[in-house]
């Protein structure tokens, strides 16, 4: 879904829009056993990375593991304030994160093809790498309740302060956008160093300043600075 002015033709989430450096503070891992990191998110007290055969939760402060869970994550992660969700293959885990028991599974909206996971306002929202959209989901069901279009892949998705904010990488290029719900455009862009292993593979707030950034086959969670101008 994309808007046009009537002084531009130019789609809006095509159009120009400001971007600065992304300010990372602080990396963690790599992880004991894990050769790569997918999704992440936090449960406001520790961040939860998807290694592939296992979820890893890490103390921000200290960077030191405290938990792990020997589940399938191939991509997103998610947190609703009780039970953390874990995409794997076709499918939505919901996972107990006491126990690491998963006690429930829904479709996927991408059938395979899904990337960024996020909870918000009582969903899920999903990110569909390829087909540049952000599904917004039942958590019970899987049913798509809407979808949001972009001009970019779309990797992680996270919602901060009521913004909707999602992670894009192509090629050695990978960019954090804070985009309309309403429309797709780009209000605000923040751009990773180019290099090898500095895409974005996961992206979740911290619900105050930061950004968590899964770092892709690096193995490492980036933390980056979430810019005061977006909060505004």
């Amino acid at each position: 879904m994309t808007a046009c002015t009537h002084d531009d033709p130019t789609p809006a989430a095509t159009r120009h829009q400001p971007s600065q450096p992304a300010e990372i503070v602080r990396e963690y891992g790599p992880f004991a056993g894990a050769d790569s990191v997918s999704g992440v998110t936090h449960d406001g007290q520790h961040v939860w990375a998807a290694t592939g055969a296992h979820l890893v939760a890490f103390d921000a402060a200290t960077g030191e593991t405290r938990r792990t869970l020997a589940v399938a994550s191939d991509a997103g992660t998610a947190f609703d304030g009780r039970h953390l969700y874990q995409i794997t293959e076709a499918r939505i885990d919901k996972i107990d994160p006491a126990t690491g028991e998963v006690v429930a599974s829904i479709p996927a909206p991408g059938k395979g093809n899904d990337s960024g996971l996020t909870w918000a306002e009582g969903s899920l929202w999903v990110g569909q790498y390829r087909d540049r959209k952000i599904h917004q989901i039942d958590p019970a069901t899987g049913a798509i309740r809407r979808t949001i279009e972009t001009d970019r892949f779309v990797t992680g998705v996270t919602w901060a302060d009521g913004e909707l904010w999602h992670g894009t990488w192509e090629g050695d290029e990978s960019t954090l956008r804070h985009i309309d719900p309403a429309t797709g455009a780009v209000l605000q862009q923040l751009d990773m160093p180019q290099g090898m292993g500095m895409g974005v593979s996961g992206l979740e707030s911290d619900g105050a300043d930061l950004f968590y950034c899964g770092g892709g086959g690096s193995g490492k969670v980036r933390a980056v600075r979430r810019p005061k101008a977006a909060r505004l």
